[in-house]
C-alpha cells in the first residue's frame, strides 16, 4: 500500500467520524483510568465495522496510548505488582486459551463478565474487601488476570477490581495498569506477526498495510483523548478515582455480559 493510498479515509464521512468519536471518548477513558481502551473502542465500532478490520490496530494504538503516558507514570508504577503481574500473564493467557479449545466460549465470557460485574458493583456499593500485598497474592493475581484474559480477552478488567480492593494510590494503580497493559499488549502484537499467512487470511490480515492505515486514521482521536483524560485525573481526590473506575468496571463487564447474550441469542 502506497502513501497515497494510506491517506484514503477507511470509511465513509458519516462512519469515519463516529468512528473517530468513539476513539476520542475511549482515549478519554484511558487518560483518566489507564485502561478501558479496547473494550470502549471494540464496543463503539463493532456497531459499524467487522471487530476482526480493527482489532489488530487496536492492539498498535495499544502500545502507542502507554507509550505516550509512560513517561509521565514511571515513578508511580508499582515493581512488586507489576513484576508479579507479567509473570502470572506469562503463565496463564496460554492456559485460558487452551481451555477455549475443550469448553464453549461464550458461555465461559458470559460466566467471568458475570462475576467481574458483580465483584464491581460490590465494591462500589461499599462492600469492604482488602487483599494484603504478599507476593502470593500478587502472583495469584497476575494468574487470574492471564487465565480470564486468554479465555475472554478482558484481564484488564479483572486486574483493575482485584487492585482496587487494595490500599494502592490512585496514581500507582492507574500508572500499574498502564505498564502491565504495554507489556501485555506487545505480548499480542508478538502473538500476531508469528500467526501463519493462513490465520491472518481469516482474521483480517493482522499487522498488513490495512492495519496500519487504521491505525494512522485513529491514533489522533485517541492521542487527543488521551491528553483529556489526563488532565481530568490530575484534579480528582482518591475517592473520586476509586468511585469513577469502579463505575467504569461495571459498565465494561455490563458491556462484556451484552455481547455474550447477544452471541448466544443468535446461535
Amino acid at each position: 500500500m502506497t502513501s497515497a493510498e494510506l491517506l484514503v479515509p477507511p470509511l465513509a464521512p458519516a462512519l469515519l467520524a463516529y468512528s473517530l468519536c468513539v476513539v476520542f471518548a475511549a482515549g478519554v477513558v484511558r487518560g483518566f483510568a489507564g485502561f478501558g481502551f479496547s473494550a470502549v473502542t471494540v464496543a463503539g465500532l463493532s456497531l459499524v465495522v467487522s471487530p476482526a478490520l480493527v482489532v489488530p490496530a487496536i492492539f498498535m494504538l495499544e502500545i502507542l496510548a502507554s507509550l505516550s503516558q509512560l513517561r509521565g507514570i514511571a515513578r508511580d508504577v508499582d515493581m512488586p505488582w507489576l513484576g508479579w503481574l507479567m509473570l502470572g500473564n506469562l503463565l496463564f493467557i496460554p492456559l485460558g486459551v487452551a481451555l477455549l479449545a475443550w469448553l464453549p466460549e461464550t458461555p465461559l465470557r458470559l460466566l467471568i463478565g458475570a462475576l467481574l460485574m458483580a465483584a464491581a458493583l460490590l465494591l462500589r456499593a461499599g462492600t469492604r474487601a482488602a487483599l494484603v500485598p504478599t507476593r502470593a497474592v500478587r502472583f495469584a493475581a497476575g494468574l487470574a488476570s492471564g487465565f480470564i484474559n486468554g479465555v475472554a480477552a478482558i484481564g484488564g478488567i479483572a486486574i483493575a477490581v482485584l487492585l482496587s480492593t487494595t490500599a494502592m494510590a490512585p496514581a500507582a494503580l492507574r500508572a500499574t495498569m498502564i505498564a502491565l497493559l504495554l507489556f501485555s499488549d506487545v505480548v499480542s502484537l508478538a502473538s500476531a506477526a508469528l500467526m501463519p499467512a493462513a490465520a491472518h487470511a481469516a482474521s483480517g490480515h493482522l499487522l498488513g498495510a490495512g492495519t496500519l492505515k487504521w491505525a494512522l486514521w485513529l491514533a489522533p482521536a485517541m492521542l487527543a483523548g488521551i491528553w483529556w483524560g489526563q488532565r481530568s485525573f490530575k484534579g480528582v481526590s482518591p475517592a473520586q478515582f476509586r468511585r469513577h473506575v469502579l463505575n467504569l468496571l461495571v459498565a465494561l463487564a455490563a458491556v462484556s455480559v451484552a455481547r455474550s447474550v447477544a452471541a448466544l441469542a443468535m446461535a
